[in-house]
């Protein structure tokens, strides 16, 4: 986001880093989550996919913002828990948070997991923009990797100084058009923009946490570099809390 806007200077990495601890109520997030069992990898058997209610993650376990992070860390955690805020084909959203240079974030889903499915399973937001109507866009990768567990990962491949085909398999890529005041869909992958991600791609079968590193590919400038992450729904999901 480095291009688009000049922000005011806000807080350090150390303050983000204090403020990522007690927003995750200090988990560890390479250690299981108390609901994850031996073995428990959540096949597609035992329920069937459909689009979950609450789509969007519900806890940050891990920030670890790098250089030039800061923007959105205001509202954090909640700017990157809610519904993505898109602002459309040639606008990057403000409803973000700055990573910085190769930071990361991992996020937990609580009463859902993404579960494998038809095509896209999870959607990832930043705040891409076309430059002047199109086809190229501003862009600011990052990888996704998914983990059920939060021990054993997944890293999605990702080619983030790959222009000439777009960067494939990298998030930050498309636009993002889903906004819940205009009605648009975070879980339709047709309408939503955001990059789409199939965890069939992985050889998983669901996930609960997803993480989020920028690909320290992208340029710097003031309190705004790297990733801006918007959010993350499920497009395909399956229910944590309903009863067996």
């Amino acid at each position: 986001m480095s291009r688009r806007v000049s922000w005011p200077q806000r807080r350090g990495a150390a303050l983000a880093l204090l403020l990522s601890l007690s927003a995750c109520g200090g988990e560890d997030p390479s250690s299981p989550s108390e609901d994850a069992g031996p073995g428990d990898s959540g096949s597609p058997e035992d329920a069937s996919v459909a689009v979950p209610a609450d789509p969007y993650a519900d806890e940050v376990v891990e920030f670890l913002p790098g250089p030039g992070a800061g923007f959105g860390q205001d509202r954090f955690p909640s700017i990157v828990l809610g519904p993505p805020v898109g602002s459309g084909l040639d606008s990057g959203s403000l409803d973000v948070l700055s990573l910085g240079k190769s930071g990361s974030i991992t996020l937990r889903f609580t009463d859902l997991a993404v579960m494998d499915g038809p095509g896209v399973d999870l959607l990832v937001f930043e705040n891409a923009f076309l430059i002047a109507g199109g086809p190229r866009a501003f862009t600011e990768r990052a990888k996704v990797s998914v983990s059920d567990d939060g021990v054993q990962w997944f890293e999605f491949p990702c080619a983030p100084s790959d222009a000439a085909n777009n960067y494939p398999g990298c998030a930050g890529v498309r636009p993002v058009t889903a906004n819940p005041a205009a009605g648009i869909s975070a879980t339709d992958p047709a309408v939503a923009g955001g990059d789409g991600f199939d965890l069939a791609t992985v050889g998983l079968s669901r996930a609960r946490y997803v993480r989020i590193q920028d690909s320290g590919t992208s340029g710097s400038a003031g309190t705004s570099a790297g990733f801006d992450l918007d959010g993350v729904a499920v497009v395909n999901g399956v229910s944590l809390t309903a009863a067996p």
